[in-house]
């Protein structure tokens, strides 16, 4: 069957990220389209990227770096949950991107942000280098912004008390699940 990887992308004891993964995990798993799964950075203890080249022309020699690879290599598309730092993603998120490259060719990504602007910034750094990899971003987001942030950060609001995330969480994973079956279909085939 089909997965999709839905990214925690934090790696903070005091992460927020755990909610709106937990959110959006249950919302897709509710379609019946796919098969959705958590992939939290936490059990993907990686040291800083230190090979001798980039993961693009040689296979990484470190052991969890190999173990990530695998991982990532298990899912046809994803769903990065990030949070926004100095206006950009956190460095673990960018971290395991930079040690999976052959993994992440020719799938497509998605992004579920959250924090003050949403993680706007944090979103769009990733849809750059999501495209240096190889990927297909998905023009659709869900960004947790601002006074909705914080009601559900540090009010422990549920997310279901916040309608508006689910059409915006819909109309994502409907382009998510369009680019995962075009994807799939012309990934092996020669270039």
């Amino acid at each position: 069957m089909t997965k999709i990887g839905i990214v925690i992308s934090t790696t903070r004891d005091a992460r927020f990220a755990d909610k709106p993964a937990a959110w959006l995990l249950a919302l897709a798993q509710a379609r019946g389209d796919f098969e959705y799964e958590l992939v939290d950075l936490r059990d993907h203890p990686l040291p800083f990227f230190y090979e001798a080249a980039s993961s693009m022309a040689t296979p990484s020699e470190d052991p969890e770096g190999q173990r990530w690879e695998r991982r990532v290599a298990e899912f046809d598309g994803f769903i990065f949950v990030t949070a926004e730092y100095n206006h950009g993603p956190s460095a673990a998120m960018k971290n395991a991107l930079d040690y999976a490259y052959p993994a992440w060719n020719r799938k497509p990504v998605a992004f579920f942000g959250y924090g003050g602007v949403g993680a706007a910034r944090a979103v769009e750094q990733l849809r750059l280098v999501a495209s240096a990899l190889e990927m297909m971003t998905v023009p659709f987001g869900v960004h947790l912004q601002g006074g909705d942030f914080m009601a559900a950060w540090k009010g422990g609001k549920p997310l279901e008390d916040f309608p508006q995330l689910v059409p915006a969480a819909n109309r994502m994973l409907d382009q998510l699940a369009w680019w995962v079956r075009t994807l799939n279909a012309g990934r092996y085939a020669p270039v």
